[in-house]
């Protein structure tokens, strides 16, 4: 069998008396996309940011390519984080200040891309989203449906090896929902991409290849996807 491209191992996480975390497993093969599910408070979103380096664990492994990402420093988990990881957030997080081309464009800068060849990039990665009629407005200006297509824009434009996406479509009505999630899985194979989402709704969960379900912290149980 294939190496998995990531695997946590006995991640716990304590803030205060409360435990996030109890000794949780992930893992995620090249290409697959897996939904965590759980009910409110469970640790799904908080296991999500730890597998992505956000957060620090207390203890356990975060394996990716034969890196540990809890033994590395904070400039080594900020630079994964630019150059091979994704992220997509319940609201967005786009920059208001900038339009949604400079926004998708922004990863690019940051790591150097001169701006015609970031905005030429930021451009093709809207047109596969289709949301290339709202390049030249900002956020503010959008609907919550085009608004989460640039973010996933953004977290697709450097062409990452896992994205994370936490309640990607909980800001969403059914229908906006729906086609967020049919074009980000769609971009993701496309790419060979791995997605690791964090949901509590079923019909997003069945864009998965696979779900694990967390309920007080811990990684009870592992189904197929319908």
């Amino acid at each position: 069998m294939a190496k998995p491209l990531i695997k946590a191992t006995g991640l716990s996480k304590r803030y205060g008396a409360t435990a996030a975390l109890d000794n949780a497993d992930l893992t995620v093969n090249a290409g697959e996309v897996v939904a965590i599910m759980g009910p409110s408070g469970s640790g799904k979103s908080t296991l999500l940011h730890c597998v992505a380096g956000i957060v620090a664990a207390d203890s356990g492994s975060v394996d990716y390519r034969g890196r540990d990402l809890l033994r590395m420093s904070d400039g080594e988990r900020s630079a994964l984080r630019r150059s091979d990881f994704g992220f997509i957030f319940q609201f967005g997080q786009l920059v208001p200040e900038l339009t949604c081309l400079e926004n998708v464009a922004l990863p690019l800068r940051l790591d150097g891309v001169k701006r015609k060849e970031a905005e030429r990039r930021a451009r093709h990665s809207l047109e596969r989203l289709e949301v290339v009629d709202v390049a030249d407005q900002r956020p503010g200006e959008v609907s919550g449906g085009q608004g989460q297509r640039v973010a996933v824009a953004r977290a697709m434009i450097i062409e990452p090896s896992i994205v994370f996406a936490d309640e990607p479509t909980g800001a969403l009505d059914s229908l906006n929902g729906e086609a967020v999630m049919r074009l980000l899985t769609t971009a993701a194979k496309e790419d060979g991409c791995a997605v690791v989402l964090v949901t509590h709704e079923a019909r997003v969960a069945a864009y998965s290849d696979r779900e694990v379900v967390v309920r007080d912290g811990r990684t009870r149980q592992m189904v197929e996807a319908l």
